[in-house]
């Protein structure tokens, strides 16, 4: 995570950051490993502080991740648009949809 940190701390007013991060988990067995280390919902947490960071810096932010009570709740204050997707993995192709959001601070 600190990473994220260290690579939009230059930007402020009028910068386009754009987070598409790991996802939120859908259920308990759902892939969030991108790395040995996971992305965990403390990550997640941060991840959202740093986007309310860039957002009081004057930055167009915008996020993408899973429609869940999660991360709907963590970017509350956000305006939030959810579209149906088509996943390419599942075992069972009647199972291959889903809903993402997408979250900007701008219209």
């Amino acid at each position: 995570m600190r990473f994220v940190e260290d690579a939009v701390s230059d930007a402020g007013a009028g910068d386009f950051v754009f987070f598409d991060s790991p996802y939120a988990p859908l259920n308990p067995t759902s892939f969030r490993s991108y790395t040995k280390e996971g992305f965990k919902k403390e990550d997640h947490i941060r991840l959202a502080e740093v986007f309310t960071r860039l957002v009081n810096r004057g930055a167009y932010c915008m996020l993408t991740n899973h429609n869940t009570p999660f991360i709907r709740e963590l970017y509350r204050e956000y305006h939030q648009e959810v579209l149906p997707v088509k996943r390419m993995i599942n075992r069972d192709a009647k199972h291959r949809v889903g809903e993402e959001i997408i979250i900007t601070n701008f219209l």
